[in-house]
């Protein structure tokens, strides 16, 4: 079993290795490749899902992220980046996730998560709080343009969150817990 979670940490470590908030590049480069992950999440968002346009336009704030998981039999892991855009100020927080999780799957996914933040309570809560419980069952099989995975909704304390699979060969049925921070460097 500890073999299987070093493994698991491993693969993460290497699926995480081309995010936006690694590496050598400087802030503003690091702000401009995640707006641009933003803006290409929010495009295909809008092709499969038209109306969350609108949804998102009358809300207090949306977020996007972007996430790396890790199904190792029994464990989960994941992390991730992303933006906050606050409506009703037109300031955007950047962010970091991290996760972890029990339960049966197996396999590595990337996917990209927008939250819409129906009222300003709910997205405060989550600023200063950046905690999401939750159980998660899914399968994706997708590489590029080739494949299936579904576009997930989820309605929850005033937050609609979306999920769109990148790409990835996963199954599973997990309980986990998401942890979301405010990046220091980038705010």
């Amino acid at each position: 079993m500890k073999k299987l979670i070093t493994l698991g940490f491993i693969v993460l470590a290497t699926a995480l290795s081309g995010c936006a908030t690694t590496g050598s590049a400087s802030p503003s480069e690091k702000r401009a490749l995640v707006q641009s992950m933003k803006k290409n999440t929010l495009n295909q968002l809008y092709t499969k899902k038209p109306d969350v346009k609108q949804q998102i336009v009358n809300s207090a704030g949306f977020a996007v992220f972007d996430n790396a998981n890790v199904n190792v039999v029994l464990a989960s892991f994941g992390g991730g980046y992303g933006v906050l855009k606050n409506n009703l100020t037109g300031k955007s927080t950047y962010m970091n996730m991290g996760e972890a999780g029990l339960g049966l799957g197996l396999g590595v996914k990337d996917f990209n998560v927008v939250m819409v933040f129906h009222n300003q309570a709910a997205l405060n809560r989550f600023i200063e709080h950046g905690w999401a419980f939750g159980g998660n069952a899914d399968a994706a099989a997708k590489y590029q343009d080739k494949g299936g995975a579904v576009v997930a909704e989820a309605i929850a304390d005033q937050v609609t969150v979306y999920s769109l699979t990148e790409s990835g060969l996963a199954l599973q049925a997990v309980l986990k817990g998401t942890k979301f921070w405010v990046d220091s460097e980038l705010n």
